[in-house]
């Protein structure tokens, strides 16, 4: 016999609270730092790149929606161009999965794919270079570039929140301006380092 006012059904199971983007980050930053990055939120003043890691000359860059798979990996591509290699983090497994699977033979597969639920990350596609040794990268300006602002900011050159100016505009649009906008791998960057 169930005890009246209380409902035991499937659907009335208790559902897991969603955490919020702010929370997938923490996670993602303090895996970062266990493998030696230092980390770095919203280290423009503009939250325009939420969570930079940087281990040596390397630099990552991590992507974070609680939701919204397609925006979250939109915003990869148009990040990557500064960084050594980008991820993006879910706050949801099954969605992640679902983005992993359908960007595995495309462009996008560098594009590194993890998950946060319950506190716990899972990198169902770890990251990987845009660039190949030994090819050509029209964005190594741009990489050399954000690693000295990086450089200034641990001096304490740039002071934490300070707005960086065209930080989004260094990169122009492959697509002319049209709704979605996506940066070529072979794109040359417009202004000179």
């Amino acid at each position: 016999m169930v005890p009246s006012g209380r409902d035991v059904s499937p659907s009335a199971a208790p559902r897991t609270r969603r955490p919020s983007e702010r929370e997938i980050l923490d996670v993602a930053a303090a895996h970062l730092r266990s493998e030696g990055f230092r980390t770095y939120r919203d280290v423009d003043g503009t939250d325009y790149f939420d969570l930079v890691a940087r281990r040596g000359s390397e630099v990552g860059l991590v992507e974070g929606k609680v939701a919204d798979a397609r925006t979250v990996l939109v915003q990869a591509l148009r990040r990557r161009a500064w960084g050594d290699w980008v991820a993006v983090v879910l706050g949801s497994r099954t969605a992640a999965g679902r983005l992993e699977r359908r960007t595995a033979a495309t462009r996008s597969a560098p594009v590194g794919i993890w998950s946060v639920e319950r506190g716990t990350l899972t990198i169902l596609r770890p990251a990987s270079a845009w660039a190949r040794p030994g090819v050509d990268d029209p964005f190594e300006p741009l990489r050399r570039r954000f690693r000295r602002v990086l450089d200034a900011v641990d001096r304490g050159e740039i002071p934490p929140g300070t707005v960086w100016s065209d930080v989004n505009r260094e990169v122009r649009r492959a697509a002319g301006g049209r709704r979605f906008a996506e940066w070529r791998l072979d794109e040359v960057p417009s202004r000179p380092d």
